[in-house]
């Protein structure tokens, strides 16, 4: 039986591992990276038609992204997910092709004037639609015998609907042994959804630590900073402008909302109007209000037992076309808009900025974490003047942050979750966080619990039969780039003299080894010499 992480080792995306056991080959999660990659990738050992079975623990792209990919390549076995992953990675997935449809479309056309090869993406929604009907959807705390000797169950990891963690039991040779996946574990009392499954028992556990170095505080009063964010902005004649992510994020904000319009918190406005622009959200809603009681806490079953949908009120308008989405800050009256994506970095979110950052009358509020260099964090960090579509616009808008309401748990949730295992598990995998946090929650977790831990680099083999390490992963780390974004033209003559370079190699395959030794010699010293 052996472990291979592949994704999100050491770094916050890109899930994905790799356990051999019972002569099958099963891939937990196979996501796309976001953001910056920090540690070189290792190809996975088994060929994607050689995979058996995917586990998947929930919908986010960076954890179902490079699915289509797979079945391009060749697999053609079970996804097993929830119900709510199902639905939501047919709308996720489609989404993530069209967008890397519209990459390839506007690399291409910047290739074919530079001479460039043409560039493929790694999926399209062709291929997304031979993936979907590979999902087979399983229920929580249901016991899915998936292979002979492999059982798996899943259960409630309260970060988005449908979300998951993996537990499998796997039985070779007359002895079982339980792994446990964490998937990404949620937040505490949010809106909607569950607290995470405390699970009980595992030999081997994967978890997650994006928040593995830090506490949440106290529990906010969303419904109070909310309700004073939207009655000063409207008082003041403006539009509170909310980027959010379109799955999870701009559900939990509707049901918010729902309620302030539901128990009158906002005087002298009547029904407000709350913009939904974002097509991808929308048919996300509409999947949180399909029959999806599965999945809800207590508090929002009750609503829908008496009739009321929870993320669905008076006011509520939903713009799918552009032209719709144009006539939103077209119309002076005072409202609500929320659009993706949820950090300014695309989407029609940039649209609603430039007609309203420079507003002063107007609010813009953050509802999620915002990356290090994206828009949304170059404003909520205080920019003065930011650049929109070509044109420099100026930051006069209120700029507010809904603290707390992250959908990741923190490192004492995190803590709670791994200490309701008994006994202590064999062995506990860190990752999915940045590389210094994966070192502090490891150390925590031995600290406070008493818990073997450790964080695995990317490509890490572990033998579990043997409970060693096979094989340390890629520990070295990509070289950031420094200097001006802007190349010069003394340096895109440099390039170009380099993919000389490799044409002419490329024409030397062949030689006589003493002249490519050589060669290769010239080039080595050249490297050295500018190497810096």
């Amino acid at each position: 039986m052996k472990l291979t992480f592949l994704g999100a080792a050491r770094e916050v995306t890109g899930s994905s591992t790799l356990l051999e056991a019972c002569g099958k080959n099963i891939l937990i999660d196979c996501g796309l990276e976001q953001g910056p990659d920090i540690y070189e990738n290792c190809d996975c050992p088994v060929n994607p038609a050689d995979i058996d079975f995917i586990l998947l623990t929930h919908a986010h792209i960076d954890h179902s992204g490079k699915l289509p990919y797979l079945v391009v390549n060749g697999f053609s076995g079970p996804i097993y997910s929830t119900e709510a992953t199902r639905r939501l990675c047919g709308i996720m997935l489609l989404d993530s092709a069209y967008i890397q449809g519209l990459e390839a479309e506007w690399r291409n056309r910047k290739a074919a004037r530079s001479g460039e090869p043409p560039y493929t993406p790694l999926y399209t929604v062709a291929d997304v639609e031979k993936t979907l009907p590979l999902f087979e959807s399983c229920r929580y705390e249901q016991q899915v015998t998936i292979s002979d000797g492999i059982v798996a169950r899943f259960l409630d990891a309260g970060h988005l609907l449908g979300s998951a963690s993996v537990e499998l039991t796997i039985t070779e040779g007359g002895k079982s042994t339980v792994l446990l996946f964490s998937g990404d574990l949620g937040n505490v009392d949010r809106p909607l959804l569950r607290n995470p499954t405390k699970p009980k028992f595992a030999d081997y556990v994967v978890i997650e630590a994006t928040y593995g170095d830090r506490t949440h505080g106290e529990r906010p009063d969303y419904i109070g900073q909310l309700t004073e964010i939207i009655q000063s902005t409207l008082d003041r004649g403006g539009n509170v402008v909310i980027p959010a992510f379109a799955v999870g994020r701009t559900q939990e904000i509707l049901y918010l909302i729902r309620y302030i319009k539901d128990q009158r918190l906002i005087s002298g406005h009547g029904d407000f109007p709350v913009w939904l622009d974002s097509p991808l959200a929308i048919e996300a809603t509409n999947i949180y209000t399909d029959d999806m009681t599965e999945f809800f806490d207590a508090e929002t079953l009750e609503l829908v037992r008496a009739g009321i949908n929870p993320v669905i009120f008076p006011g509520l308008m939903l713009s799918v076309t552009s032209d719709e989405s144009r006539k939103i800050n077209e119309d002076k009256t005072p409202k609500i808009i929320i659009s993706a994506s949820g950090m300014c970095e695309a989407g029609r979110i940039r649209h609603h900025l430039k007609h309203n950052l420079w507003r002063r009358e107007s609010t813009v509020l953050f509802v999620g974490y915002q990356a290090e260099g994206s828009l949304g964090r170059i404003i909520q960090d205080g920019a003065r003047k930011v650049k929109l579509f070509g044109e420099q616009i100026a930051v006069n808008a209120r700029i507010e942050t809904l603290r707390g309401i992250s959908a990741h748990a923190d490192l004492g949730i995190l803590l709670d979750w791994l200490g309701s295992l008994s006994p202590a598990p064999r062995r506990v995998f860190v990752n999915h966080c940045n590389d210094e946090v994966c070192e502090v929650f490891a150390k925590s977790v031995t600290d406070k619990l008493g818990f073997a831990a450790e964080a695995p680099y990317n490509g890490a083999e572990y033998d579990l039969a043997a409970d060693r390490l096979v094989v340390p992963g890629n520990m070295i780390k990509i070289k950031k780039k420094t200097g001006a974004t802007r190349s010069s033209a003394a340096f895109e003559r440099l390039l170009a003299e380099g993919r000389r370079l490799l044409e002419v190699i490329e024409r030397n395959r062949g030689g006589a080894n003493k002249d490519l030794a050589k060669f290769a010699n010239q080039i080595n010293a050249l490297s050295d010499k500018w190497d810096r």
